[in-house]
């Protein structure tokens, strides 16, 4: 028993509060609190940022608007961490229809990521946690030394 409390003690500074981004908006902030998940986590240099999904809103039929809402956020979420696009080493997305979408997904995701390019894999899904998504964006950046 004392081994895993010793344990459970050495992890626990492994993720320091300055070290977790939180929404910014309450609403969000409160969703990913019950659910337990942050924004993104810095762990020295890398920035590990959580799944952003892309879904078309009430009304839209066309799903670039879903897939440039959801790069702002990551681009957002990336700026708090003192990073950029230009700072993504890897970038994984899944898909609940990854043939039907892809090229459409492609195309507005090269309006973000420039050459040379960061690791991407691309993985097809049946369904994802938000009902109406239609893909989910995993990236991991590096910050540049200062």
């Amino acid at each position: 028993m004392a081994l895993v409390a010793g344990l459970c003690a050495g992890s626990a500074g492994a993720r320091e509060a300055g070290s977790v981004l939180m929404p910014e908006n309450a609403e969000a902030r409160a969703f990913q609190e019950a659910v337990g998940y942050a924004d993104a986590v810095i762990a020295g240099d890398i920035i590990y940022l959580s799944g952003v999904v892309a879904a078309p809103a009430k009304g839209e039929s066309d799903l670039a608007p879903g897939y440039e809402r959801a790069f702002k956020h990551i681009a957002a979420t990336l700026a708090r961490a003192g990073a950029s696009w230009d700072d993504v080493v890897d970038i994984t997305t899944f898909h609940t229809d990854l043939a039907a979408h892809i090229d459409g997904f492609a195309a507005v995701k090269n309006n973000y990521v420039k050459a040379p390019f960061p690791a991407w894999t691309a993985i097809g899904v049946s369904r994802l946690y938000e009902p109406t998504a239609v893909v989910e964006i995993k990236v991991v950046a590096v910050r540049r030394a200062k």
